[in-house]
């Protein structure tokens, strides 16, 4: 196997990757995404995104296999306590590319989500929306404190505290309203 080309990729129109001019074989790609990269895209539910992307692209004849390999970091607000968190992301994707005539008559049929079609006429590959799907599908769906933090220095004691009296109001309730109270008489009868 031919050793893998790396080129570093910072700009917006950097992420069309002109294929067509690629030798058949291994290229790596590698971006660094920011904040700046999802102003096109709706509002986020992070912010401060520090995540290098590597693309590793396997050119052959009539398609392409790509995988995408995420790691970094992202501010994400904490689930339980409300206060941000520093979120650690790493996730690999792959993606198969396969040059069709008839590309989007494929893409419609196709269930899929890992392959994608091609028209053979198409020269320039953009990866911009597959990285920002990737990022945030990386980031965890329940973003909490890490255990051995919660309830520590950076959690937000208010909502703790307010929490736990939201807690301890249930638990009065469910004993005072219990709807199955007094059914344990019948569970002997027969």
């Amino acid at each position: 196997m031919p050793t893998p080309k790396f080129e570093v990729m910072n700009h917006k129109k950097e992420f069309d990757i002109p294929f067509v001019g690629l030798k058949p074989g291994v290229h790596v790609f590698e971006y660094k995404i920011e904040d700046k990269f999802f102003k096109e895209y709706d509002e986020q539910d992070f912010t401060e995104c520090n995540v290098n992307i590597k693309l590793t692209l396997d050119k052959n004849q009539g398609f392409f296999l790509m995988k995408f390999d995420v790691d970094g970091t992202v501010r994400v607000v904490c689930d339980k306590c409300g206060n941000t968190i520093l979120k650690s992301l790493w996730d690999e994707f792959d993606i198969i590319v396969k040059m069709v005539t008839d590309h989007e008559e494929m893409n419609e049929k196709e269930e899929d989500p890992d392959i994608y079609y091609m028209s053979h006429t198409e020269s320039h590959l953009n990866v911009a929306d597959w990285i920002f799907e990737f990022v945030n599908l990386s980031i965890p769906l329940q973003k909490m404190c890490k255990e051995e933090e919660f309830g520590g220095d950076l959690c937000n004691k208010d909502v703790l505290e307010r929490l736990r009296q939201m807690e301890e109001e249930a638990q009065k309730d469910i004993n005072i309203n219990n709807v199955w109270k007094g059914l344990d008489k019948f569970k002997d009868l027969e």
